[in-house]
């Protein structure tokens, strides 16, 4: 019976799941190069629980901004702890990039990071896709250099502006 159904089967449900997957960005190639970055002047929540949860700090600093009428840059989270050594949970600032001139909307603390050498991972991807991509591809390059993934690292996301389109999401560990 069902190799007789195998290709409604396909075409109802297979396809669909390759499509989205594609749509938000699952085949795109990760570029991981060595590179010079920041510095960055950001407006952040603390953060510390399970790293599935991070979205919901994030919207918080969003909403300050808001309240502010001050414009948000780009999304930054730095890590600061591990979530392989702390069972899925992390320390982090969560929040947005700031203009030069730009003031810190209340409830929200000031945060910079300097510019310094680093590796990076970037990748076009949807924003619940691309960290579990950029992170997996820059393991394996600091895998054959032999090392390995150490904290903080500095997450950006940078929305492509359009409701069809996906960002670009960049991750930063220092060399």
């Amino acid at each position: 019976m069902f190799k007789k159904q195998w290709p409604a089967f396909v075409l109802a449900f297979v396809l669909p799941i390759l499509a989205v997957f594609w749509w938000w960005g699952g085949f795109n190639a990760v570029s991981v190069t060595e590179t010079v970055a920041g510095p960055y002047r950001f407006a952040y929540l603390d953060y510390e629980g399970p790293i599935n949860d991070m979205r919901k700090p994030q919207r918080m600093a969003l909403e300050k901004f808001t309240d502010a009428r001050i414009a948000p840059g780009d999304t930054i989270s730095v890590i600061l702890t591990d979530p392989r050594a702390g069972n899925g949970k992390v320390r982090a600032q969560l929040g947005y990039l700031l203009a030069d001139n730009a003031a810190v909307p209340s409830g929200l603390k000031e945060g910079s990071v300097a510019r310094r050498p680093v590796y990076s991972a970037q990748v076009q991807a949807a924003v619940l896709l691309a960290p579990s991509k950029a992170y997996q591809a820059l393991a394996e390059a600091l895998r054959k250099r032999g090392r390995d993934i150490a904290m903080p690292t500095v997450e950006l996301y940078r929305p492509a502006g359009e409701a069809d389109r996906i960002g670009v999401f960049t991750l930063e560990m220092n060399r």
